[in-house]
């Protein structure tokens, strides 16, 4: 049997040498094709805050998501909305490299930041470009620091 790989390269010798242990023949012009999907969502169910309508809305939209207890706000540019998961639910369903954790309670879209400042506290204040200020708190600070290389 012959298969093309299309996967990372962190990942394709790997897997190709797992696969010729098997009798798999590894050739590019196979016509099946073993390939990697993305484990992250593209689109997120959430309520409407006001009306409670369920709503699919865009990853690439989301500026931020923030929790008060049991409650799960997530904001874009024109509204707010409620999730439907827990905050930790949600992290993992994002892509690491879009969104980041910053606080216990404060998960941001890393393109989504339109100023950051230092404190002399081992903190941040970061402007979103919806306006909003949210702090990097001192348990992400280096977190925060490694993911921008600061």
């Amino acid at each position: 049997m012959k298969i093309k790989l299309d996967i990372s390269t962190e990942r394709y010798d790997e897997i190709k040498s797992m696969l010729e242990e098997r009798g798999i023949e590894i050739d590019d012009t196979a016509d099946l094709v073993l390939s990697t999907s993305t484990p992250f969502v593209q689109h997120l169910t959430v309520k409407e805050k006001d009306t409670n309508e369920r709503i699919v809305l865009p990853v690439a939209d989301i500026i931020c998501i923030e929790s008060f207890g049991r409650t799960v706000e997530i904001q874009t540019q024109e509204s707010v909305y409620l999730a439907t998961d827990r905050l930790y639910r949600l992290v993992s369903l994002l892509d690491p490299t879009s969104f980041l954790r910053i606080s216990n309670s404060v998960v941001i879209a890393t393109n989504q930041i339109k100023q950051i400042k230092p404190t002399l506290s081992s903190k941040f204040i970061l402007t979103l470009t919806n306006g909003k200020r949210v702090d990097v708190t001192r348990s992400y600070y280096y977190i925060f620091k490694d993911h921008f290389h600061i």
